[in-house]
């Protein structure tokens, strides 16, 4: 029954119309379904509000943009996040490597816990938290945007201290 279903869902997604596979929709337009193949992902450097290094592939919806989005955020072996907090909640799922999240105001890196692939979390608006890795590591992100961060130390801000 389950290889039924799935080989019904392959069909379904290879006879779809060009408006309903994977990429961007027309402006203003929302797709009927949205399939997220790895490989095809259109990944592009981070925006400024994270420190360079990072790249991130959209996969859904407008971050900047009030409504839902997911997002992917690949990140190099050794990135560093400082201590931050989000406007609303953020969700995350650790796609690929090890992602490490501490709380805290400060990135105390002994106090962090290693988050495997397939953990998912979801870090409440307000909760200041970092983040970093030691290996290549992707992590999916979703909510409702606009999605932001403040960091708690405005000199960690990449962007020169703004908001």
């Amino acid at each position: 029954m389950a290889r039924i279903c799935i080989l019904a869902l392959l069909i379904a997604a290879g006879s779809a119309s060009a408006q309903d596979r994977p990429g961007p929709a027309e402006p203003g337009e929302r797709p009927h379904a949205i399939v997220a193949i790895p490989g095809t992902l259109r990944w592009a450097p981070a925006p400024a509000i994270l420190p360079r290094g990072a790249e991130i592939a959209v996969i859904e919806g407008n971050p900047a943009e009030p409504g839902e989005f997911t997002m992917r955020l690949s990140m190099p072996a050794g990135y560093r996040i400082p201590p931050h907090f989000h406007p609303v909640t953020e969700h995350v799922t650790v796609i690929e490597g090890t992602f490490f999240v501490g709380m805290g105001d400060t990135a105390d890196t002994t106090k962090a816990t290693a988050l495997p692939p397939g953990t998912f979390a979801a870090l409440k608006e307000g909760v200041r938290h970092f983040a970093f890795t030691r290996g290549r590591t992707i992590i999916q992100l979703h909510g409702v945007g606009p999605w932001s961060l403040t960091y708690v130390d405005p000199a960690d801000d990449p962007r020169g201290g703004r908001k």
